[in-house]
């Protein structure tokens, strides 16, 4: 079900930017493994799924600090936890990650569906940029995208705005005809501090954070977030 929080007209967006995990795919599993890995590597017992996925959104550093047991955990330790994470998640990326079904039948809805002209579209994600880059290509996204940034592509990640004027910048276009869409409260708190219009899904990893970080819309599935771009919402 659709909901609209703050109705934005569709037709006035020229830039979508899109959340990476719990977005436009499933990488919950290989994040889960990854991280078990990593904390069985230095002593550790392993953690639920569910846990670690609720950890996941703030880039790798905090995943695997939060994983270890949060801000009282030795730095070293980290460091440590963090360079098994990133070597065996790189081996590792694809072996249960999938696109969210429907997934790209919305991302051509949404770059097709602007004013006689495609928009543009480019992913933000707080995880590293070279494993991102990586699996949108292997999982045949990247022709929709005109960039794709990481937690590791500017000085600072998600919620800081950098990355999103970086790509308003590159795009020419103005924040109010711009909008990001993620699964968390760090992507909807992203568009808020850029000035650019919210969508939050509800299918992904962070749902329970969408709603007190007040989206303009949410969406529970991919179709949806098709139909709010192509403005056929009640059509």
């Amino acid at each position: 079900m659709i909901r609209t929080l703050r109705a934005f007209d569709p037709h006035s967006i020229q830039l979508v930017i899109f959340d990476l995990d719990g977005t436009l795919i499933d990488s919950r599993l290989d994040l889960v493994h990854s991280v078990n890995a990593a904390i069985r590597h230095i002593g550790k017992p392993e953690l639920p799924e569910h846990l670690i996925a609720s950890y996941v959104g703030d880039g790798a550093p905090a995943l695997i600090q939060r994983a270890l047991g949060g801000d009282t955990v030795d730095e070293a330790l980290i460091r440590k936890g963090l360079a098994f994470f990133l070597t065996y998640y790189r081996d590792h990326k694809l072996d249960h990650t999938t696109l969210y079904e429907g997934i790209k039948t919305a991302l051509s809805q949404v770059r097709n569906s602007g004013n006689g002209v495609p928009r543009k579209m480019a992913v933000l994600t707080n995880k590293p940029v070279n494993p991102s880059r990586a699996i949108v290509e292997a999982l045949g996204l990247k022709p929709f995208f005109s960039q794709v940034y990481g937690g590791n592509s500017f000085e600072t990640k998600k919620p800081d705005p950098e990355g999103a004027r970086k790509l308003l910048y590159e795009s020419g276009v103005r924040p109010e005809q711009a909008a990001i869409v993620g699964d968390s409260h760090t992507d909807i708190e992203t568009g808020h501090n850029a000035g650019l219009w919210t969508v939050g899904v509800t299918y992904g990893f962070a749902p329970q954070t969408l709603m007190d970080a007040h989206p303009d819309v949410l969406v529970d599935t991919p179709a949806e977030l098709g139909a709010v771009f192509a403005g056929t919402v009640g059509k």
